[in-house]
């Protein structure tokens, strides 16, 4: 009975090993996650910094705080402008009101001055008609000087209203050419009408911009996760658009196996995968192959000193097979492990199970290969 539990459980660890020297194998894995590197969209010393190195922080806490003073003065600064701006298009517009009623107003000189023209020239012709008449007269001696005095007098006031009247005209006319020149510059002055228009449009702009870099002074979490690297300190000077900590995507967890690059031509998108952490030998993660890198750095080739190639010595008689990155999903993580950046993990890709649901139980690698 002893020698065939024995017997059983050399079978079971001949298996375990058989399965990890059967399928694509590598002790070269690592932990990854994003990594979000956190920067203030705007500058200045920091007043609030609720958080402590290697915290956990939820999407939407408060990392730290800027000072907002000088972002609220830019907000009422801005606001004020708006209120401004509004106030000078409603003058602009009450001008080209003005300038459209003097335009009319001209329009409607000009038809009096034709019209004043009109009765001149016919007053013209009568008197002229009179006074070509008494000169006839008064050489006959038919009317007296004095009946030709008044009518040579009423030719020449004739004549004279002709000239003002066209006069008027003219002028009526400058009047009308100006108010046009005024109106078009009123309405350039003015631009677009409503909420189209350019002047208000910049100042509602400039408004949102101020109103978003006080806003910017609080930056919290973009994600869950873990706050790592913290540096920080209250009243640090915050620069804005430079990294200023390290958030850990909690949620994005995954594991690079790095494969001998004779390894990987066995394995496909989909394949079950074993992921054993050095931290936890015992506590085995499922995963899934979820990808293959198409390419690695060359050293080989790369340019060095004086712009010449840099080529490592190699001997001919031995060939170290490249490691090729396979990104690994992984599907479930047992109670009690605490995924870290950058650790170290054995990974084993079970060939052939791309299309398998459920797929074997997860077995950690035995120590031997850890």
């Amino acid at each position: 009975m002893t020698s065939l539990v024995v017997l059983v459980a050399v079978a079971a660890i001949a298996l375990k090993y058989w399965d990890y020297f059967n399928n694509p194998w590598t002790r070269n894995g690592q932990v990854r996650a994003n990594i979000i590197q956190v920067a203030p969209r705007v500058s200045g010393p920091i007043v609030q910094l609720p958080i402590v190195d290697n915290q956990f922080v939820k999407a939407g806490d408060l990392l730290f705080e800027i000072d907002p003073r000088t972002y609220q003065a830019s907000l009422d600064r801005a606001s004020a402008n708006l209120d401004e701006t509004r106030d000078k298009l409603r003058d602009l517009e009450q001008q080209v009101k003005a300038a459209e009623a003097a335009l009319d107003q001209s329009a409607s000189q000009i038809e009096q001055a034709e019209s004043a023209i009109e009765s001149a020239q016919a007053e013209l012709v009568r008197a002229k008609a009179d006074f070509e008449r008494a000169s006839e007269l008064v050489a006959e001696g038919s009317i007296s000087k004095r009946n030709y005095d008044q009518t040579k007098a009423d030719f020449d006031v004739a004549k004279a209203d002709d000239q003002r009247a066209r006069a008027q005209l003219i002028q009526a006319k400058a009047a009308q050419l100006q108010a046009q020149a005024e109106l078009a510059g009123a309405r350039a002055e003015l631009g677009a009408s409503g909420e189209d228009n350019a002047q208000l449009r910049a100042a509602k702009a400039a408004l949102e911009t101020a109103r978003l870099n006080l806003e910017f002074s609080k930056v919290t979490a973009s994600v869950d996760g873990y706050v790592t690297n913290l540096n920080l300190r209250l009243g640090s000077q915050a620069v804005a658009n430079q990294p200023a900590l390290a958030l850990v995507d909690v949620n994005s967890f995954w594991v690079h196996g790095f494969f001998r690059e004779t390894l990987v031509g066995k394995v496909r998108r989909g394949d079950q995968a074993i992921v054993t952490l050095m931290s936890y030998p015992d506590s085995p993660l499922r995963g899934r192959v979820d990808s293959i890198g198409w390419g690695i750095a060359q050293d080989d080739g790369s340019t060095g000193q004086d712009l010449l190639p840099n080529i490592s010595p190699t001997f001919e008689w031995i060939r170290l097979a490249q490691r090729v990155p396979v990104r690994i999903h992984l599907e479930a993580v047992p109670d009690g492990v605490e995924l870290r950046v950058g650790t170290t993990a054995s990974v084993m890709v079970r060939t052939g199970t791309a299309g398998d649901e459920a797929g074997a139980p997860a077995s950690a690698a035995p120590s031997a290969l850890q």
